[in-house]
């Protein structure tokens, strides 16, 4: 897959050069290193220049993008996709229940990587494979997948800057406070290599929490999160911390009369497009395994102001 990138230079950008031009754009300094080394990688005017070039005004610089090989180790394999949206910088895929998003020992095929390995190959296209965000096994929800190295590079910093807004929907046992802050260390269970738990010693860990629904005759709460740290099993960790555990959570609630997996989705991701600079907004519904609360119509929307 090949990616060109223009810039026409103005007079405000004159004397600068190439190298710092392109790392104010959210170009990494790795990633310059790799367009040097690419033919025709980065142009001006169609001639090749170096990075120390000082830049004129009216001059058309251009970057040239290849993948020129799909990600290794990833075997394509036909699976339905639920893409939201897609252009030719990022996609945004509403993944189902029980679908890792890499794989790994003992899963090499059932992977929402696998299927996108797929779907680019239909389509002619090689794709090198970069989840942005990451989503357990069986939590369902919106993942944001980068197209091409620049939009890695720049939606990544803004993970790292909590520039990307995520907002989540779960289910809890009980009747869930009406809202409140857990600000509870986070670390691996010992002699665990997945279970974690609420420890001093751990990771700082922060999860903002609203009751959206109380359902009496289940004895479960429907609750909206936002995070502002991104611990593993953060979610099903600190809500269990406070006596609210997630159904269907195999290794911190594994109670299954209600669903089998735990009661966890991706629901909203909103964040500046890392290229065209302009908002986008996704919402994902609620999935129908998490519709076994008495959830009234009213509450379908899902405001989620907090």
């Amino acid at each position: 897959m090949k990616t060109t990138m223009t810039y026409r230079i103005t007079e405000e950008q004159q004397n600068i050069t190439v190298e710092q031009y392109l790392l104010s754009k959210g170009y990494s300094q790795s990633l310059i290193r790799h367009l040097r080394n690419t033919e025709n990688g980065i142009t001006i005017d169609q001639k090749l220049v170096y990075t120390t070039h000082k830049l004129i005004p009216e001059e058309t610089l251009t970057v040239l993008l290849v993948d020129e090989e799909s990600s290794r180790h990833i075997t394509p394999t036909p699976m339905a996709l639920d893409i939201v949206y897609e252009d030719q910088h990022l996609m945004v895929v509403n993944k189902e229940a029980d679908v890792p998003i890499h794989p790994s020992q003992g899963n090499h095929s059932h992977t929402l990587a696998n299927g996108i390995a797929h779907y680019f190959k239909e389509k002619g296209d090689s794709f090198v494979y970069r989840a942005i965000n990451r989503l357990d096994r069986d939590t369902t929800g919106l993942l944001i997948l980068a197209k091409n190295p620049l939009s890695a590079c720049i939606l990544s910093n803004m993970v790292k800057h909590r520039q990307i807004q995520r907002r989540y929907l779960a289910i809890v046992c009980g009747n869930l406070p009406e809202s409140g802050i857990i600000d509870n260390p986070i670390k691996r269970v010992d002699d665990s290599t997945i279970e974690r738990c609420v420890s001093p010693s751990g990771e700082r860990a922060v999860t903002h929490y609203k009751k959206l629904f109380y359902d009496p005759v289940t004895d479960h709460s429907l609750a909206g999160l936002e995070l502002e740290t991104g611990r593993t099993h953060q979610i099903r960790v600190h809500l269990n911390s406070i006596g609210h555990p997630l159904p269907g959570d195999f290794l911190y609630h594994p109670d299954y009369r209600y669903i089998k997996r735990q009661a966890l989705h991706s629901f909203r991701l909103n964040f500046i497009h890392p290229i065209e600079q302009i908002p986008l907004f996704f919402e994902a519904p609620l999935p129908k395994d998490m519709q076994f609360l008495k959830i009234g119509s009213d509450h379908l929307s899902f405001p989620l102001n907090f």
